[in-house]
């Protein structure tokens, strides 16, 4: 999943603007612990960087020391970890993953050049690290995480790019946090799905799945006691709509991908009211676009997963920001096994040698960068641009091009109190203009306040809304959530007043899952000898996701790895004379 699962992508302009209001009641609130207690770890030896990475101290993200507050009770309780090791997909992902550190060690290690530090350029980096390689790994900004970055303002809050929710149902990035020992950052929430209810100011349905019964009984329970948002006849209908699904299997799912959800549910008889009522909600959270143009495989692979695996829908959140609590643990993994990782070093462009092969990557400050094999683990819609010229008529690239990243806005307002009409959850909010929210001072550590709220909020579709300013979408978000805290904020603010707001603007990010893109979908190894690619746009089974960023890099890592001899032999070919007379 995307929004609900990682949501959002890189800033391309790698900008977001800071408001402030009633500055003289947020002067006096303290700022982080830790903002200053940092060490700092230097890239392995590199002729190209000396670029820096700061490293937070390794004690557990916690709360805020406050002065001179009264303190509001507030009720917030994370679940244990659910039982997620013996199910068979993460199992499977689990023996990939061990596929790299159990294999034969390389001769000659090969040097793989990565372009892009997101999720999918990490996992490619981590992986090739295990199997004894020494992956170089770019990363244009100054922050790591692509669609997970995030940056910390003047008065030390963090602001991020998405609203980050991590799935039961996402077997890699489980065994990826596993593998790095930081299971216990992961803040595990009660097994429900919340929705907002637009009619009803204020008030909220739940999807609840009870832990006694397994999958997926679990989730039929859940449908079936709730009775607020669809009826009986509705549900039936729905049901015996889904039955061609369940009995086709994957190929069914497939085959879907030429259909809108719109336009499938109208097939299969479904009445408007289900659209309305839940898939509204679940298309703009799955990849911030409307059921009339998201492609149904999309919302049938979620499904399965959801209702095939008993925790699949069971959510958590990071408990900090994923910068500092999730991509520096990889990091410090590749440094550790003799990789690289290096900031402010932007790919320019991609030189080819006469046969179409790859020569070296340009950097913008002029540096040439030079490997066995490369990788680009970046946005599709950047790939585009670099793409080089000589590639252009080749098919699996001219495929791209149906490949577009989709607009999203993610809104942070800190309050000044604490909202009451909330939950310690990821909740929908069926509003016309957002998809999904949180307050991140209740569900998230290192966020919390138990004074003061900071919403967060994907607003989504976005297309019509990221040229516009600031202030006109805080303004249309101050509208949407008078419907959701009714007796607590008013868009004149005359109740709930804004102490600050950021608000980041990706106008591409992931890719825009519409129907007939799925063949467009390019494998992880491209026709072009010692060239790859990485990202959740490339084929894998977990679409636009965090999971699906950090699989596409397992396989990015494993093509390399099945192409070892190949690429070995190439660089052996290319080596000039004198050094191999030496």
């Amino acid at each position: 999943m995307t929004v609900i699962g990682a949501v959002s992508a890189a800033n391309l302009s790698g900008e977001a603007n800071t408001r402030y209001l009633w500055n003289s009641r947020y002067n006096g609130r303290c700022s982080k612990s830790n903002s200053t207690d940092s060490n700092h770890l230097a890239f392995r030896c590199s002729a190209l960087a000396g670029h820096r990475l700061t490293s937070p101290s390794r004690h557990n993200a916690g709360a805020r020391p406050r002065k001179n507050v009264t303190t509001l009770q507030v009720v917030c309780m994370d679940y244990p970890r659910p039982e997620l090791d013996n199910t068979s997909n993460f199992l499977e992902a689990a023996y990939l993953s061990s596929s790299f550190r159990t294999s034969s060690r390389p001769k000659v290690p090969l040097k793989v050049v990565i372009a892009g530090a997101g999720l999918a350029g990490l996992s490619t980096a981590k992986y090739l690290a295990d199997a004894g390689h020494q992956p170089i790994l770019l990363e244009a900004r100054d922050v790591l995480g692509g669609k997970v970055a995030a940056w910390k303002d003047d008065d030390g809050d963090w602001y991020e790019t998405g609203l980050h929710i991590f799935f039961g149902a996402y077997p890699n990035i489980q065994n990826l946090f596993g593998e790095l020992g930081i299971n216990d950052r992961l803040q595990w929430k009660e097994h429900s799905m919340i929705f907002a209810m637009p009619n009803k100011p204020g008030e909220f349905s739940r999807f609840d799945f009870p832990e006694a019964l397994p999958a997926p009984l679990n989730g039929i329970w859940a449908i079936l006691k709730n009775n607020e948002m669809l009826t009986w006849a509705e549900k039936v209908k729905f049901a015996i709509g889904l039955l061609p699904a369940m009995v086709g299997g994957q190929d069914y799912v497939q085959a879907q991908d030429s259909l809108s959800v719109k336009e499938w549910m109208r097939k299969q008889g479904i009445p408007n009211r289900v659209t309305d009522e839940v898939f509204i909600a679940m298309s703009k959270a799955l990849n911030f676009i409307n059921p009339d143009e998201l492609s149904m495989q999309c919302i049938l692979i979620a499904l399965n997963r959801f209702l095939q695996e008993k925790h699949g829908s069971k959510m958590a959140f990071l408990d900090g920001n994923p910068p500092e609590r999730l991509c520096m643990p990889i990091v410090e993994h590749i440094q550790s096994l003799g990789g690289q990782v290096q900031l402010n070093s932007r790919i320019q462009k991609i030189n080819v040698n006469s046969d179409g092969t790859v020569k070296y990557f340009t950097l913008s400050n002029g540096s040439e960068i030079k490997g066995d094999a490369y990788v680009i683990s970046t946005p599709v819609d950047i790939l585009k641009l670099i793409l080089p010229e000589e590639w252009k008529e080749i098919p699996y690239f001219g495929k791209l091009e149906k490949l577009v990243g989709v607009p999203v806005i993610n809104v942070h307002i800190w309050f000044d109190r604490k909202l009451k009409n909330t939950y310690d959850h990821l909740l929908f909010s069926r509003s016309s203009l957002l998809s999904v929210y949180a307050d991140m001072s209740v569900t998230c550590k290192e966020y919390y306040d138990p004074n003061r709220s900071m919403l967060e909020l994907v607003f989504a579709p976005a297309k019509d809304w990221v040229s516009r300013s600031d202030s006109e979408i805080i303004e249309a978000t101050m509208k949407e959530l008078t419907r959701l805290f009714p007796d607590e904020i008013a868009a004149d603010q005359s109740k709930a007043k804004i102490l600050k707001y950021k608000v980041v603007k990706t106008p591409r990010s992931v890719y825009k899952t519409v129907p007939n893109c799925e063949p467009c979908r390019p494998l992880q190894r491209s026709p072009v000898e010692g060239f790859y690619l990485a990202g959740d746009y490339t084929k894998q089974k977990y679409l636009a996701s965090m999971e699906g960023a950090v699989l596409s890099g397992k396989l990015c890592a494993q093509a390399i790895v099945q192409d070892y001899n190949l690429l070995l032999a190439r660089a052996e070919r290319n080596m000039p004379v004198e050094a191999t007379l030496t």
